[in-house]
């Protein structure tokens, strides 16, 4: 079983929405802990270390298998 590691980085925007990066895809959890290590120390990401999310990944697996709706405040819904 193939894993590969997700490194994402999250925070929140004024105004509530977030902005989510994409940092990389690693082959080991070791090497995404790297990764965020050396993201930690840039800008933006120094002041914001706990948005740093690693996810592994089952490869050739669906992983998102339901459909999806996505809601847009002030279009039509109350």
């Amino acid at each position: 079983m193939d894993i590969v590691y997700i490194v994402t980085h999250t925070h929140e925007l004024p105004g509530g929405q977030e902005d989510i990066k994409f940092i990389g895809v690693y082959g080991s959890k070791e090497s995404a802990e790297k990764a965020v290590e050396r993201a930690s120390v840039k800008a933006g990401f120094a002041e914001t270390k706990e948005g740093f999310f690693i996810e592994g990944y089952q490869l050739g697996k669906d992983h998102w298998t339901e459909g999806f709706f996505t809601y847009t405040p002030g279009e039509g819904h109350e």
